[in-house]
């Protein structure tokens, strides 16, 4: 591993840290941990009257001591059923008398109640969570009638509902509650269609034809400073919102995540999934997600609701893969889910109030167990919980099987902070208190190895400084690794960033994201890539795991060899960069991405404004060549928007190859955006080796902001 390159900050932004105050704060915490436990014979049916003293718990093989001990009696007795048309104040009792309706309020992960406090006694709890920004008109209203159908005709005398959505925001509409009136009020107060345009999609209009080496791509990602928020992370992020809401309670929980499908975004952070299903294991939730599109069949040539296809993809069967790669990869996020929580998911039918059946049956008659934990140690590490009925060695037990413990930032030495980064690198449950998108390129440098540009984006947001004399200053930690398919590091990164700021750009250090870059030299393979962030002043870190291979260009044959292609849309001199690794001029010279002392900024969340130019950078490699030794390889960019070309640039043609790269073609283009209208797009680069008679038409979305 070679590395390359270090930092550049994309701007210098934030307030000023808050002047601390004088008063003294005593504080004093302790580890309740709470079990649920579902008691079984062998004919399957709850065993009741069990005591405390029935039962031990374990941690880490180590006795505890059970200091809170509850039976939750639960029923499956249907309430009557009621019309979800009759107004709220007409019963077969006459006039229901005025009630004050639950508030609807922003989720607060902070709502602490007495440690152990069984606020719902003998109640099921159920969320129905509506991810609105994930489906479309006529998703959103199969769901609300899967809704209403469970509130009127389903539910039971025991059931509490929660009802929660998220539309960029997470909030609780109504809270724990079995007044059907009020829920059947703001179910059917959901703003269907607000949230449409927004709903994942194809990245391609219906009338373009992808190519072979096309097939599995996706939407991009990106982050809450700027245009899109409604990527994987963030809908990830809102369900571990609500689960920490919800961990207030001792009581076992369903959320039913009403959604269609949650779609990859190309590089995806598999840390916040983890980070989402580990919260939800400690505060005792089970997911359950309702595919809201329900049993979808797919026409090869598409439904009435796509024009029709143009190329050849509808004869050959590709278009009908595409359509069956992207419905599966919107729906294995969905299974993870469930299967990691102990929930199950509903995918591909048309009764979407079975999901919420489903939660319900799960959810039967169980013991809320509460201990202390013995080991105060805030490492971070995964406890093991064991739980044995000495007085029915014959019964089935079923509880969660561990938890992993909190990690905070206290005062913490040199080597403690080098030593939590390194176990951060390790421990399976991840930190995403900083929020980062990352994008990872490839470029030929020799037949067997490829330098692996890695480019990650932190919002300034999330970066507090520090005050020093009359100097402010901000402080990053970055350690990165890359493991084979094997689990053998092949390649490694740690940098610590100071940068300082004076009160003029102090004051616009929140505006605009930092931007890390970082690079790897590797053989063709796959890999697994781990980046850990963390932020000094307050020790919130963030992790970013994904997956990732570089493939032989020797083995490809039939289109044209080339690199992933950068899509950006600023030079910044290198003299510009408030850090850097190294500054070695032999290192910066094989850096693809650096000419002339400029670099090239990756684009990580393809948004860009219309005073922008679009610059886009890729290789071409073994290009055909006449007689003469002379390639010739041309190249244009298109614009789509709504199916419709909007724009294509000049053809660039390139004859000559790169001094001293190994039969390397490079392309450089430049677009302005200033003629264009804001809005989304999909952008398609044209490369053709004209000689070889090859060619190959990659795509990336693009988003373009007035």
């Amino acid at each position: 591993m070679r590395r390359i390159f270090s930092l550049v900050i994309l701007a210098l932004a934030a307030g000023a840290q808050q002047p601390s105050t004088d008063l003294v704060k005593f504080q004093v915490s302790t580890n309740l941990v709470v079990v649920n436990v579902t008691v079984r014979d062998k004919a399957g049916n709850p065993i009741l009257g069990l005591k405390k003293e029935d039962f031990q718990v374990f941690e880490d093989d180590k006795p505890q001591t059970i200091s809170i001990f509850e039976l939750q009696n639960l029923n499956m007795e249907k309430l009557p059923a009621i019309s979800a048309d009759k107004p709220p104040e007409e019963t077969e009792q006459g006039p229901k008398p005025e009630v004050e309706k639950p508030k609807k309020a922003k989720i607060d992960v902070e709502k602490t109640p007495a440690e152990g406090e069984l606020k719902y006694k003998d109640r099921r709890l159920l969320v129905l969570f509506f991810d609105l920004s994930s489906m479309k008109p006529a998703e959103e209203i199969r769901a609300q009638q899967a809704a209403l159908k469970f509130i009127t005709q389903q539910m039971t005398a025991s059931d509490l509902v929660c009802l929660m959505t998220f539309k960029g925001s997470l909030t609780v509409d109504v809270d724990f509650t079995d007044d059907r009136d009020a829920l059947i009020e703001a179910i059917k107060a959901l703003p269907i269609g607000e949230m449409a345009e927004f709903a994942e999609a194809a990245p391609t209009g219906p009338d373009i034809d992808l190519g072979e080496e096309e097939e599995g791509k996706t939407l991009f990602t990106a982050d809450d400073t700027e245009f899109n928020i409604f990527n994987t992370d963030r809908k990830l992020s809102a369900l571990e919102s609500a689960v920490k809401y919800l961990g207030t309670l001792p009581e076992k929980k369903a959320l039913i995540y009403l959604s269609a499908g949650v779609g990859k975004t190309g590089v995806e952070n598999q840390a916040q999934l983890r980070a989402t299903v580990n919260w939800a294991i400690r505060s005792n939730v089970a997911f359950y997600p309702v595919d809201a599109r329900g049993l979808v069949a797919m026409p090869p040539a598409g439904d009435a609701t796509q024009a029709a296809m143009k190329g050849t993809a509808i004869y050959s069967g590709r278009q009908h893969r595409q359509h069956m790669a992207r419905m599966t990869d919107t729906q294995e996020t969905l299974y993870s889910l469930a299967a990691d929580t102990g929930g199950k998911a509903l995918l591909d039918n048309n009764d979407l109030s079975l999901g919420i059946v489903q939660a319900q049956r799960d959810i039967n008659t169980y013991y809320i167990l509460g201990y202390y934990s013995s080991n105060a140690a805030e490492d971070g590490k995964f406890r093991r919980i064991r739980v044995r009925l000495a007085s029915h060695p014959q019964a089935k037990l079923e509880y969660r099987s561990g938890y992993f413990a909190n990690k905070v930032w206290k005062d913490f030495t040199a080597a403690d902070k080098e030593r939590q980064l390194e176990e951060a690198m390790q421990l399976e449950n991840p930190k995403t208190e900083v929020p980062m998108a990352l994008e990872i390129n490839w470029f030929r440098t020799t037949g067997r190895t490829y330098f692996v540009p890695v480019a990650l984006k932190v919002p300034g947001a999330v970066i507090g400084v520090a005050r020093k004399g009359k100097e402010q200053v901000a402080e990053l930690d970055f350690a990165g690794k890359v493991t084979d398919a094997r689990g053998k590091t092949v390649g490694s990164v740690r940098d610590t960033i100071r940068v300082k700021l004076n009160e003029a750009n102090a004051s616009e250090w929140m505006k605009k994201p930092v931007q890390y870059d970082s690079g790897f030299s590797l053989a063709p393979g796959r890999y697994k890539l781990r980046f850990v962030v963390r932020e000094n002043q307050t020790g919130r870190i963030g992790t970013f795991d994904t997956k990732f291979e570089i493939p032989d260009l020797n083995t490809v044959w039939s289109s044209v060899r080339m690199s992933t292609v950068v899509w950006g849309s600023q030079y910044e001199p290198l003299s510009a960069a408030v850090a850097s690794a190294t500054n070695d001029k032999k290192l910066l010279a094989m850096h693809p991405l650096v000419q002339d002392n400029k670099k090239l900024l990756p684009s990580i969340t393809r948004v860009f404004r219309k005073n922008q130019n679009l610059y886009v950078y890729f290789e071409v490699y073994d290009p055909r060549m006449e007689e003469d030794q002379r390639p010739s390889v041309a190249a244009t960019v298109s614009l789509f928007r709504n199916a419709q070309k909007a724009f294509e640039s000049a053809p660039v043609r390139v004859t000559q190859l790169a001094p001293g790269r190994n039969r390397t073609a490079p392309f450089q283009l430049q677009i302005p955006l200033k003629d264009l209208d804001a809005g989304q797009y999909v952008c398609q680069l044209n490369v053709i080796d004209e000689i070889g008679r090859k060619f190959t038409f990659p795509r990336a979305p693009l988003v373009l902001l007035p």
